[in-house]
């Protein structure tokens, strides 16, 4: 009951939140500032730096809509938010767009109210265990404690998938990444269960990731990406099409380090669509030409993003895997600019 009274409590909020917000693009360009939600801290995704600075995959897809929309990748007000908040944050306004390795569902899709933009990373839940336990698969873990954290679809896909294997766990409920973290090191549940990036970029912020295994199987489908509110087509459009330009621009070899010599024009009337030079889809979205230009420069492209903040060579060390480029044999798939 509690739960289908909170449900009904932030879809109605979403209603109103999109009715009030069918101008987002006018408030953000009025504030000079987006306000994008963001994860309380997780490595590689989004945490602050040494210095207080924002940083990470999803931070970077929040810098690039800014650098769209306001010429400005720095004109972003970060709000974190736990996997309870984030949702109520997005529906009553709070924020513009929410950008936390979030799922896509029919229920958040269509009962909450919500527009999901793309997905910037298909992802998998998964398992951890520390390494002296011996388990080396998830159907070893009966009556296992579990750490997860509430207010997400892995409650739902540990509860299902424990029983369909006929096996009984105690669940260890958290709220934050930093929380999981605390309990799962303390010992205070045997396993922690989240998307396998997840648990990719918190292994790496132990002291001794090589302590820690994350199990093999991976039992339900997480599809993440940015999230804003139904009821305003034109700013849902703007943010999908900026994940879209990220993801094009790495299939048609638009780099960062390019990107002024090909904002001058080439042979591919693609690549001119993308970067304006020819055509007007930054006036159809109420920006300015260069648009797309501006966000690629924010961070570059999707492939100098994902190597710079998650892949092979950080300390998350993801691969590309179903995240690489259609023409690699991943899903990554841009629409066509046209």
């Amino acid at each position: 009951m509690q739960k289908r009274v909170f449900l009904a409590a932030v879809a109605a909020a979403g209603v109103t939140g999109g009715v009030a917000s069918a101008a987002t693009l006018d408030d953000v360009q009025a504030r000079g500032e987006l306000n994008c939600g963001v994860n309380t801290g997780l490595v590689g995704f989004a945490a602050p730096d040494a210095d207080g600075e924002w940083e990470g995959f999803d931070v970077a897809v929040c810098r690039a809509v800014a650098a769209a929309v306001l010429g400005d990748p720095s004109a972003v007000e970060y709000v974190s938010l736990t996997g309870k908040t984030r949702f109520t944050a997005l529906a009553s306004g709070e924020i513009d767009m929410l950008s936390r390795n979030t799922t896509q569902t029919f229920t958040r899709d269509v009962d909450l109210n919500f527009e999901f933009t793309g997905i910037n990373y298909y992802d998998g839940q998964s398992f951890m265990v520390p390494a002296e336990l011996g388990v080396s698969s998830a159907t070893e873990l009966d009556g296992a404690t579990i750490c997860i954290q509430t207010g997400t679809t892995t409650e739902l896909n540990l509860a299902d998938y424990f029983r369909s294997n006929d096996m009984d766990y105690e669940p260890v409920p958290i709220e934050t990444n930093a929380e999981a973290q605390q309990q799962y090191l303390a010992g205070a549940c045997d396993v922690y269960t989240t998307d396998g990036s997840g648990l990719a970029a918190t292994r790496a912020a132990f002291e001794n990731p090589d302590d820690h295994v994350i199990l093999p199987e991976i039992i339900s489908k997480e599809p993440l990406g940015p999230v804003v509110r139904h009821g305003d087509n034109e700013w849902g459009d703007i943010v999908r099409w900026t994940l879209y330009a990220l993801i094009a621009a790495e299939e048609l070899g638009v780099t960062s380090t390019n990107i002024d010599e090909m904002a001058e024009g080439t042979d591919s009337p693609e690549i001119n669509r993308l970067l304006g030079t020819e055509g007007d889809f930054g006036e159809v979205m109420g920006l300015e030409p260069d648009w797309a230009v501006n966000a690629l420069k924010a961070g570059g492209n999707y492939g100098e993003i994902f190597a710079r903040h998650i892949g092979e060579d950080t300390p998350v060390g993801l691969a590309r895997g179903l995240n690489a480029q259609w023409t690699e044999g991943g899903l990554m798939y841009a629409p066509p600019f046209r």
